[in-house]
C-alpha cells in the first residue's frame, strides 16, 4: 500500500450538484478500475479535457486520488498521468457465517489489505456476531484513526436482509430472525453500518471488480456452509425485488423427491447440491473451497465422480431455469460450486446446452468467481463505499470510542472466545 499520512476530514459537502456528481463518477470509475489516466477519464466522462483536470486536481486535494507518472505504453500525443485510488480511504467489512465472523479492511480500489478470520466453536447469535465485530474493529483502531478515513462498514449476512434498515429479517442457517444487526454494530463501533444479503453483495463485486467485469447481465451462485445463495444483475444493476430478497437461487426446485429444506419446502438446490458431503468423500473435516478442490483432485475414486457428477446434474436443473428466466451473458459460480465446475469443466455447458432454450443457452458463457476468498470483503465494502462514491467531497465521518471501550473490546478480541 502507498504509504500516505491521515489527512483531515472535509465537513463541507461540495455546493454545485453538477460538479458533485461529475466528482462522484470520477471518484466511482477510478475506485472500479483501479487507476485510469486523465485521457481516458475524458474519454469515458465526455467531459472536456480541461474540465477533468480541475476535478481530479480537487479529488486530489482531498486526498481521495493521487496521479503517478504514465506508463510505458505508446501513445499518440502527449502523455496522460495515471489517476489512482488512494487506499487510505477504507470501509471494514464483516461476514458473519455459521462457523466463524471475518472482518476485513478494504481500501478505495477494492483491494483487501487485512482480513481476520475468527473461528467459532458454535454457530453466534446476532449479538455474538456483533460483539466479535466490534472486538476485533477496536483492536485495529489505533492503527484506522492514525492511518486511514473510514466511510463505514458493510455486513454480509447469510439469508434474507434488508437493505433500507439493515434488519436480517431470516438467515435460517445462524438461526437469526429480525435482527438489526446494522444497528446494532453502528451503536457498537460509532461507525456508520450497513447489512445486506452475501451473495447479493458477491454478485456486484463480482460485477464491478471480478468475472463478471463489463457485463451488464448476470448471474452469481455461491456455495458455502451457510448453503447456496444467489445475485441477480440485470441491465447493470442488482435486481431486488421489493424488500431486497431477489435472488434466492438457492430454493429454486429441482427434485420432485427431494429433501426437505429448512424453507419448509422439498426438493430445494440447496438440499441436493451442498458441500458436506463433499467434504466427507475427501476426507476434510472442514476448510475453504481451494482446500476442498486440492483434495477432491487428489481423491479419484468411484464416489468422489459420482457424487460430483449427481451435484452437477441438479445444478444444471437449477440454472437451466435462470437461464431461460433471465437471459444472462454470464454465470459466476463460486465457494464449491466453483469447485464442482471445474472438476468437470464442460458438464453445465453440456447441460445448458440441452435442456435450456437454444437462444439463451447459446448466448451464457459459465465461469468460475474470480475474487476468490476476498469477495465477500470487497463485496460488503462496496455497500460501505456507496454513499462516499454518490459525493466524495462529503462529510468523512469519524467515529470515536471512550478508552474503557478499547480496552473491553480489546480484551475481547485477544481472548479467542466466543462472548
Amino acid at each position: 500500500m502507498m504509504p500516505s499520512p491521515a489527512p483531515n476530514p472535509v465537513t463541507v459537502s461540495e455546493p454545485d450538484p453538477s460538479r458533485r456528481n461529475n466528482l462522484a463518477l470520477l471518484t466511482s470509475l477510478v475506485h472500479h478500475n483501479g487507476g485510469l489516466s486523465r485521457a481516458q477519464l475524458t474519454k469515458r466522462t465526455g467531459l472536456n479535457r480541461s474540465t477533468v483536470g480541475t476535478l481530479i486536481g480537487q479529488l486530489v486535494n482531498l486526498e481521495v486520488v493521487y496521479e503517478t507518472a504514465p506508463s510505458g505504453e505508446a501513445q499518440v500525443g502527449r502523455p496522460s498521468p495515471i489517476v489512482r485510488p488512494r487506499p487510505s480511504i477504507a470501509a471494514l467489512a464483516v461476514n458473519p457465517e455459521i462457523d466463524a465472523v471475518t472482518i476485513g479492511l478494504v481500501g478505495l480500489g477494492g483491494k483487501v489489505q487485512k482480513k481476520i478470520r475468527f473461528d467459532t466453536e458454535r454457530i453466534p447469535t446476532a449479538k455474538e456476531a456483533v460483539n466479535i465485530a466490534a472486538a476485533v474493529i477496536a483492536g485495529m483502531r489505533s492503527e484506522l484513526d492514525t492511518s486511514y478515513r473510514v466511510m463505514g462498514v458493510g455486513i454480509a449476512v447469510p439469508g434474507l436482509v434488508n437493505r433500507d434498515d439493515g434488519v436480517v429479517r431470516h438467515a435460517p442457517h445462524l438461526g437469526w430472525r429480525d435482527e438489526p444487526v446494522a444497528r446494532m454494530l453502528g451503536e457498537a463501533t460509532g461507525y456508520p453500518c450497513h447489512a445486506a444479503n452475501d451473495a447479493s453483495l458477491g454478485a456486484e463485486g463480482e460485477l464491478l471488480f471480478g468475472a463478471g467485469a463489463g457485463q451488464k447481465n448476470l448471474i452469481y451462485l455461491n456455495g458455502g456452509a451457510s448453503g447456496i445463495g444467489g445475485g441477480i444483475i440485470a441491465d447493470g444493476a442488482l435486481l431486488r425485488g421489493t424488500s431486497g430478497y431477489a435472488g434466492e437461487l438457492g430454493h429454486t426446485f429441482v427434485r420432485s423427491s427431494g429433501k426437505p429444506c429448512h424453507c419448509g419446502a422439498t426438493g430445494c438446490l440447496e438440499t441436493e447440491v451442498s458441500q458436506s458431503p463433499l467434504f466427507e468423500l475427501a476426507g476434510l473435516g472442514g476448510g475453504d473451497a481451494g482446500q476442498l478442490e486440492q483434495a477432491l483432485r487428489a481423491n479419484s475414486s468411484e464416489a468422489v465422480g459420482a457424487e460430483v457428477a449427481r451435484q452437477l446434474e441438479y445444478l444444471g436443473i437449477a440454472l437451466r431455469n435462470a437461464v431461460n428466466t433471465f437471459n444472462p451473458e454470464a454465470i459466476v459460480l463460486d465457494g464449491f460450486l466453483g469447485v464442482l465446475h471445474a472438476l468437470s469443466p464442460g458438464t453445465l455447458d453440456s447441460l445448458l446446452r440441452s435442456q435450456a432454450l437454444d437462444g439463451p443457452a447459446g448466448q451464457v458463457k459459465i465461469y468460475r468467481a474470480a475474487l476468490g476468498s476476498d469477495l465477500m470483503m470487497i463485496g460488503a465494502a462496496e455497500l460501505a463505499f456507496t454513499q462516499f462514491l454518490a459525493d466524495p467531497a462529503g462529510a468523512f465521518p469519524i467515529p470515536t470510542l471512550s478508552q474503557a471501550d478499547h480496552a473491553e473490546s480489546g480484551a475481547l478480541a485477544q481472548s479467542g472466545t466466543l462472548p
